[in-house]
């Protein structure tokens, strides 16, 4: 065990990796693009390295209500998203008109996104059925909607699944780890951690990490569910013997990023477990936090707490780079799209857009809830709290309508040509 008292942490002498940064995605439309798993990488950096173009202001292209609380975002692959509602529905919608393609009741309850994998959409859900205090996970076509396989499980579930080399990942309220085969559903291996495991489970390099309600971080093979290593926290400031951690962690330079409901965030090391920094919030942090080696400022940790302020913080030493006052408690994840990094004020119901480098508010959307958006490189799709909505940037939406005028102006030319060529033959 590795524990620390309470108060922050800095530890200079444990391994940071520096990283090439990740170019920018193809953002010229049909492009194909996916957008598999809850956090975009399969480490939960929440980080889509967006051109300069993808920013606001933004017009709604769609609007569309769900008439149900959405607490996780979509996922996405040819041009639909794929959105699974707190009421345990699982909706197939059209990124380019908001309109649903199909519909499938997966459970009764749900806190999580899915996973898209080979044309295959995964859901788990907290109950099967409203009198049924346990879970369920299941498949279905991408197309269709076709259920391929589902299987109970023992307990409820909020982890929001991820796929790799035919294996389907996630933890459960038991504390059990499940490897399942993706192709029907059977049970590879299972782990059993001494909590509940709410969050989402970050693979990085054959390992998977994740936290849970015992104040454990946990890092286990992928390949075969044997541990690595373990590590815990100590001296919680909110009523629990030890922190929770319900915070989804993001893996990179080296480190495990995550909040607890102690009040801090953490960054451990990959290799060992061994505690590198905690910064301390004034309350809860449920947020996962945002990754990403940002240009002129370095790699950075961005992330919301329960006191209401935003942080971005030195990836290395978690030392404060700047933080801004949100006016309310901020309860889902951060993502970054580009240059801004976005997240969503949960008492005012409202998603925020802050310039990566400084901190300036640059986007402000009157709707919003826990996680706030995804994106195809092209356009934004944000999550109200019971609302979804497809977003383009003005500027490229006058492009487009540049463009379909150029065309208009050519087919009337054309069609007065034709016409005097055929009165030329009369």
């Amino acid at each position: 065990m590795r524990g620390h008292a309470p108060g922050e942490v800095h530890n200079a002498t444990v391994e940071f990796q520096n990283e090439r940064p990740e170019k920018p995605v193809p953002t010229r439309r049909g492009h194909p693009f996916i957008w598999p798993d809850y956090g975009y990488t399969k480490d939960r950096r929440r980080y889509l390295p967006a051109g300069p173009d993808l920013g606001p202001p933004f017009r709604t292209m769609w609007a569309m209500q769900t008439d149900d609380l959405v607490e996780f975002p979509p996922v996405m692959a040819s041009r639909r998203l794929f959105l699974l509602k707190n009421n345990g529905t699982l909706w197939a919608i059209s990124a380019d008109n908001g309109r649903r393609v199909w519909q499938r009741k997966v459970g009764a309850q749900a806190a999580a996104s899915p996973a898209l994998a080979n044309g295959v959409v995964y859901a788990v859900v907290l109950k099967r059925l409203h009198r049924v205090p346990a879970g369920r996970v299941a498949a279905y076509s991408q197309r269709r909607g076709r259920v391929l396989w589902s299987r109970p499980l023992r307990s409820r579930s909020e982890s929001s699944p991820v796929y790799a080399d035919g294996m389907l990942f996630f933890g459960s309220e038991d504390g059990t780890v499940y490897a399942l085969n993706a192709r029907n559903g059977h049970v590879r291996w299972t782990y059993r951690a001494p909590g509940a495991v709410k969050s989402g489970l970050a693979l990085n390099n054959g390992i998977l990490y994740f936290g849970d309600y015992s104040g454990h971080v946990q890092a286990v093979r992928a390949s075969n569910g044997h541990k690595v290593w373990s590590a815990k926290t100590s001296g919680a400031k909110f009523g629990f013997a030890s922190g929770q951690f319900y915070s989804t962690p993001a893996v990179a330079f080296g480190r495990v990023y995550l909040g607890n409901t102690d009040g801090f965030v953490y960054s451990f090391a990959t290799t060992n477990g061994k505690l590198a920094w905690s910064k301390q919030t004034s309350n809860y942090v449920y947020a996962s936090p945002a990754v990403a080696d940002i240009p002129d400022l370095g790699p950075t940790v961005y992330v919301g707490s329960y006191d209401g302020t935003f942080y971005a913080l030195d990836a290395r030493s978690g030392k404060v780079r700047w933080q801004r006052k949100a006016g309310g408690k901020i309860s889902g994840s951060a993502t970054i799209v580009g240059n801004i990094v976005y997240f969503a004020n949960l008492a005012a119901r409202t998603t925020i857009g802050l310039a990566v480098r400084s901190g300036a508010p640059v986007f402000k959307f009157p709707h919003g809830g826990f996680n706030p958006v995804i994106s195809d490189g092209h356009r934004l799709y944000l999550t109200g709290y019971s609302s979804l909505y497809g977003l383009i940037p003005k500027t490229a939406a006058q492009r487009a309508a540049a463009r379909r005028r150029i065309r208009q102006q050519h087919q009337r030319e054309r069609s007065r040509k034709r016409q005097q060529r055929r009165s030329g033959r009369h």
